[in-house]
């Protein structure tokens, strides 16, 4: 077995994929009469600064001898968007069995995830490991690419993309898909085909708006899902289809920590803490709070205008709720994927209310208690009074629209406590 590892090939402005690069690769090693195992696409970090969109990296599994797996791959560095002085491609070519990488390589993966590494670092890796490498420009995409050569080991929560790629003349152009057909082939396939559809917004989120090569991704946990999925979509023609084994949809990014002093920019956290100011909405619409941890100290979480209506289910929070939360800090913030409502605040205390009137008592002064200013009554102090909630205990996620790729959807099950899940 061979194992081809490749990243940093497209351009935000000028389109390409990095899965257009590996699916093509796989059709030419069939062609030379090779076998392909599986194609994996691996996102990694999304907090890193480089990445063009989602920050895939890929790799081919293979049967062709590592040698000739290096110059097909190699010869497949001409389709990077190198015009773009941001793409800088890479290729990790590994002879073995992708189980079989060691453990060190495994570990690179899971960091390159979870937190960063430099290009230095990936060459030497690769070079300690016996891997041959081939880049062009400074070969930032050589880390990516050793990632995705060992994630097969790094990783046990995989998920499926079926991806239809558009024909060549039509790249750049408006993509001609019949979105009832999309909303119609997603109510039949769910929950084992998710994030197809934002029933919320009426918006088919497997069709992207970028000048890539990709018609429409189809995901979920079953492969048969989601080629049928894909194949029910209508629209302009489909130049080829190739399904990916993948860790979108998984948390795979997620660390957990203790306290709020451990999280870090750029990276991605589980963390728990209470509410102790109130949701504020800001300009544009995003809403932000506090939280504290037991140790004291606190961290803002906020939930941008992109999320859409997740917004209203930070509002609803009130201080004292109890919260486990899931994001990225970025600017010293952690920006929302998901959090679980451990606790609710079921009552508030208010002034008390005169008996004989039911008017509210004001206070009597320092120490005084409260006395109705029209029946005199009076009260020693402020009473616990039911509240109303429009929460209720469990998780809650940012709707499909606005989904990182690597965030898991509460429809896929697994989590500690009960699921509220967006479609």
């Amino acid at each position: 077995m061979t194992v081809i590892g490749l990243d940093d090939t497209d351009s935000r402005e000028r389109g390409m994929c990095t899965t257009f690069v590996a699916a093509t690769l796989a059709e030419r090693i069939r062609e030379e009469g090779g076998a392909v195992e599986r194609r994996l696409l691996v996102r990694l970090n999304p907090g890193v600064e480089h990445k063009t969109r989602g920050n895939a990296a890929l790799a081919v599994h293979t049967n062709l001898d590592a040698d000739r797996a290096l110059d097909l791959a190699r010869d497949h560095l001409d389709l990077a968007e190198t015009a773009d002085p941001r793409t800088n491609p890479g290729v990790v070519v590994a002879p073995g069995d992708p189980g079989g990488v060691s453990e060190e390589v495994a570990a690179f993966a899971r960091v390159a995830v979870r937190d960063y590494h430099d290009i230095d670092g990936a060459v030497a890796l690769a070079d300690r490991a016996g891997y041959e490498c081939a880049h062009a420009g400074n070969g930032r995409g050589r880390v990516g690419a050793l990632a995705a050569v060992g994630a097969w080991r790094a990783f046990d929560d995989w998920t499926y993309e079926c991806i239809s790629y558009r024909e060549r003349e039509r790249w750049g152009t408006d993509r001609d898909v019949d979105a009832e057909s999309v909303f119609e082939a997603a109510e039949r396939a769910y929950p084992d085909a998710w994030d197809t559809v934002d029933h919320g917004e009426g918006y088919p989120v497997c069709v992207p708006r970028t000048p890539c090569p990709i018609l429409h991704g189809i995901r979920g946990d079953d492969p048969e899902t989601v080629r049928s999925v894909a194949a029910a979509v209508d629209g302009e023609p489909v130049a080829d289809r190739a399904l990916f084994v993948t860790n979108q949809g998984t948390d795979a990014h997620l660390r957990s920590v203790e306290g709020f002093g451990e999280v870090s920019e750029g990276r991605a956290y589980r963390v728990d803490g209470k509410v102790v100011s109130g949701p504020e909405t800001r300009e544009g619409g995003h809403v932000f709070c506090r939280l504290r941890d037991e140790g004291g100290e606190r961290l803002e979480v906020a939930a941008f205008e992109p999320t859409k209506r997740f917004r209203d289910r930070v509002r609803a929070l009130r201080p004292g709720d109890r919260l486990t939360a899931c994001g990225e800090v970025s600017g010293g913030t952690l920006k929302l994927e998901k959090f679980a409502v451990r606790d609710l605040v079921r009552t508030a205390l208010e002034n008390p209310e005169c008996p004989d009137c039911g008017r509210s008592m004001g206070s009597a002064g320092a120490g005084q208690g409260y006395r109705c200013r029209r029946c005199g009554t009076s009260a020693d102090g402020k009473v616990e009074v039911p509240l109303e909630r429009n929460l209720e205990e469990g998780w809650y996620e940012v709707p499909p629209c606005a989904r990182r790729h690597i965030a898991k959807p509460l429809i896929r099950g697994g989590f500690d406590d009960v699921v509220h899940p967006e479609r």
